[in-house]
């Protein structure tokens, strides 16, 4: 949760919103279920040359828009001239050697990577630190580049504008049952165009990192982990048995990519051929920082710290939190009960209670207004119906804001209410420990001793959700494989 968002009464919530999908596919797109624009290959000799600089375009708005959009730029100079060698290397072995590209690095831990038409690629730090090695990277940067030169990133740009053209004509059409089939068809039509896309950009991809010399299997083996990566953020959602298809269908599930990934690579030969270069790829991600950025809130647990602003608070048992640059969302396995917290700034000479009362959340029940005090800080709690949904909401004074938090529950029990006024009243302001805590994470190098195994590497990981089944997923493990005097991902401070 940033604070330049924070600005402003906008209505960023109102219980209107009366079933849990709503909420839940809120949590789901926040999960970063990825594109698979999120793949990944092996550096060029040591005198290639650097990739060739763009030149500023008409579309550099849209580049600097979407490095906003994912947290700005990372700076990490060990990757990004490792990544920059690599993409001299597949640009090389691509069908348009001549097309100038360039690669930044997102500092999101969302797994993500995308290409604008202008040659522009972007991978994030989640992207990279799923990465196992050189070749996986590379089929990463190989499949945006085959959206660049199959013209689907133009393609797409094209879509999107048609897509806008589509809904300002269904606002005018008289019928709404029509301007719903329309954009239905219109959504239909992106759906099956995007499959068609990715599978087309997978198989050039492959064609590209074979050419330069790296393992075709890559792609395969990134396309797995990043299904294993999705399956574990739906189970901690309690979306696991949804039923969903992968990002919101537009796109072809995992299992269909991989198994069509493997069949590509197989034309290049047996497993084991082409290049992996592990280590080096492992050498040049070694001290990146990992997950959230704590300069906009750290989640630890079911805490939430934010050391820059100086507050912190704790989610009740059973809830997984998702920060983003809007707000900080919650929700129980199988989106039963969910949480927004959010912060605008206090306006000027309006009490608390004026403030809660003022529109900005629909279904508010009068009579359930309650002045109170949460860690010798002024507050206000009340009670908010839509629908099948109860909602109990607090807004909080501290400094010159105020922090909005809304539970969301269809049986507001006694228990329940209890559980959302114990993680109200845990708003405070940050003690020096949880400044500690909430210190950057940080991608460190293990190398694996003889008497390794995961459970004690994972040990080390500092991370309290599932720390053997990350550090698993982290280096593309599917059993207990270390091998002593290997080095392996751990997450720490």
């Amino acid at each position: 949760m940033t604070e330049r968002k924070r600005t402003g009464t906008r209505r960023l919530f109102a219980p209107r919103m009366a079933s849990a999908p709503a909420w839940i596919a809120v949590l789901t797109l926040l999960a970063g279920c990825a594109t698979l624009e999120q793949q990944g290959m092996a550096p060029p000799p040591p005198q290639a040359a650097a990739p060739k600089a763009l030149r500023d375009t008409p579309q550099d708005a849209e580049r600097k828009r979407l490095i906003a959009l994912y947290g700005g730029e990372y700076q990490w100079p060990k990757a990004q001239t490792y990544l920059d060698q690599v993409l001299v290397r597949l640009a090389t072995a691509s069908d348009t050697p001549t097309q100038p590209y360039r690669v930044t690095i997102l500092n999101s831990g969302v797994v993500n990577a995308f290409a604008l038409p202008s040659g522009d690629l972007f991978v994030t730090r989640g992207m990279l630190a799923l990465a196992n090695d050189t070749s996986e990277v590379a089929a990463v940067m190989a499949h945006e580049i085959a959206h660049v030169t199959a013209r689907h990133a133009f393609l797409r740009a094209e879509k999107e504008k048609t897509e806008a053209v589509i809904a300002q004509a269904s606002q005018i059409i008289e019928s709404r049952q029509k301007s719903d089939e329309i954009e239905a068809a219109a959504a239909r039509t992106i759906a099956g165009y995007s499959r068609q896309q990715e599978f087309e950009a997978d198989r050039l991809g492959i064609d590209v990192i074979a050419r330069a010399g790296y393992d075709p299997f890559a792609a395969s083996r990134f396309l797995t982990a990043l299904g294993r990566s999705s399956e574990m953020r739906a189970e901690l959602l309690g979306q696991a048995d949804s039923g969903r298809p992968d990002i919101l269908a537009t796109h072809p599930s995992t299992p269909e990519r991989v198994a069509a990934a493997l069949q590509v690579a197989r034309q290049f030969g047996a497993p084991g051929v082409g290049d992996r270069a592990r280590q080096a790829y492992l050498d040049a991600i070694d001290g990146m920082m990992f997950g959230d950025d704590p300069t906009d809130g750290a989640i630890r647990g079911r805490a939430f710290i934010h050391p820059r602003l100086g507050f912190a608070f704790q989610a009740p048992e059973g809830y997984v939190l998702q920060n983003s640059a809007q707000a900080v969302l919650g929700v129980v396995s199988g989106g039963a009960e969910a949480l927004r917290f959010d912060s605008v700034r206090a306006p000027a000479g309006k009490s608390l209670k004026a403030y809660l009362t003022s529109g900005w959340i629909d279904g508010l029940l009068a009579s359930s207004i309650r002045e109170d005090k949460v860690n010798g800080l002024p507050a206000v709690y009340a009670d908010a119906r839509a629908g099948e949904w109860n909602f109990r909401v607090a807004v909080i004074a501290f400094n010159d804001d105020i922090y909005r938090m809304i539970f969301a529950v269809k049986a507001m029990t006694p228990e329940t209410s209890r559980r959302f006024d114990e993680s109200i009243a845990s708003f405070h302001p940050i003690t020096p420990d949880e400044q500690k805590l909430a210190q950057p994470l940080h991608l460190r190098l293990a190398v694996a001793g003889l008497g390794d195994n995961a459970a004690t590497l994972a040990a080390r990981m500092a991370l309290t959700d599932r720390p053997l089944e990350q550090f698993e997923l982290l280096n593309g493990l599917d059993s207990d494989q270390l091998k002593p005097g290997e080095s392996y991902k751990i997450v720490a401070y």
